[in-house]
């Protein structure tokens, strides 16, 4: 039997045995959420020339016990609806609701948000604004931003200046909305080091805005020691908005970001990252971020089985 055919018994035996396929009381009791990224089969993909339909996706998420989703730009239907959008938000909604699962965030970019020219990031907040009441609308708890792009003539400095206030400003459009507002940063950005993102987070000084845990970037920005959990616990498991569960050699990827890989497939501790993620108090959502890896479908078993040990061990 194909994989996608397996998925879809799967899921229907499911769906028969327990009624519709909604979120029960015993998952929202979890101290921790999972989810799978989209961005890991968008990448997988584009690079590899592979295909998967996202019903098969869906499919394998409910038959593995993920409790959501991470949504990615222009991925499997093109770009995210506006906020009026109402009837193609319920029409998004329907289909993930379908399969239990719930959308916890969307990935939006942030290279506006240190423009040099204030009306560009002024655009930047209003876009911001938008796609942030997309995601309340289509039941995110969450919203990511990556603020990718060249400094366009600023130093360093002053790129972060404008940064930080720009997600000061974003924070309060997502606390008004009842969202949490992360962001992350990669080696390849002109922000990549563990100063630049405290910087951010001191200068945006805003409690809706914290940052997001990759052990992939945190791990090439602590030197690809395998230990990525340190600069974690430098950083502070309370400025965690959320999580992308990774592995990693510590090297970049064909000279992109940071290689991901599945869970054990690396170098990083990820038993020590759990660990200390649930010692410092996080209780959210773990996104399993398969970003170009070539068989995301194993990457995410590989993250959820991670994490279910670790419950075992810690809870």
């Amino acid at each position: 039997m194909r994989r996608r055919d397996l998925f879809k018994v799967v899921g229907a035996t499911i769906c028969a045995a327990f009624g519709p396929c909604v979120r029960g009381a015993g998952r929202d009791r979890r101290p921790w959420k999972t989810a799978i990224g989209l961005n890991g089969f968008a990448s997988a993909s584009r690079k590899y020339g592979k295909s998967f339909p996202i019903r098969d996706v869906l499919h394998f998420a409910a038959s593995h016990g993920f409790d959501g989703v991470e949504l990615t730009r222009g991925w499997p239907a093109g770009p995210y609806p506006r906020a009026d959008q109402r009837e193609r938000i319920a029409a998004l909604k329907r289909l993930y609701d379908g399969f239990g699962l719930q959308v916890f965030s969307i990935q939006t970019g942030a290279g506006g948000a240190f423009a040099p020219d204030p009306a560009a990031r002024g655009k930047w907040i209003e876009q911001f604004r938008d796609q942030a009441r997309f995601a309340k609308a289509v039941g995110a708890e969450c919203i990511g931003m990556w603020p990718g792009g060249p400094l366009r003539g600023q130093s360093i400095d002053e790129a972060i200046e404008r940064l930080a206030e720009s997600f000061r400003r974003a924070a309060a459009i997502a606390a008004q909305l009842g969202l949490v507002a992360a962001f992350e940063i990669e080696p390849p950005f002109v922000f990549h080091t563990e100063e630049h993102l405290r910087r951010i987070l001191q200068g945006a000084n805003h409690p809706a805005l914290k940052a997001i845990y990759d052990p992939s970037h945190f791990d090439l920005m602590n030197g690809s020691t395998g230990r990525p959990h340190e600069m974690l616990g430098r950083v502070g498991v309370e400025n965690i908005g959320y999580v992308h569960l990774t592995d990693t050699d510590g090297t970049l990827r064909d000279g992109g970001t940071s290689k991901h890989l599945p869970c054990g497939d690396g170098h990083v501790d990820i038993a020590a990252s759990l660990k200390t993620l649930w010692e410092g108090g996080f209780r959210g959502w773990i996104m399993i971020d398969a970003w170009e890896i070539p068989d995301p479908y194993e990457a995410c078993a590989k993250g959820k089985k991670a994490i279910d040990q670790a419950l075992a061990r810690l809870g």
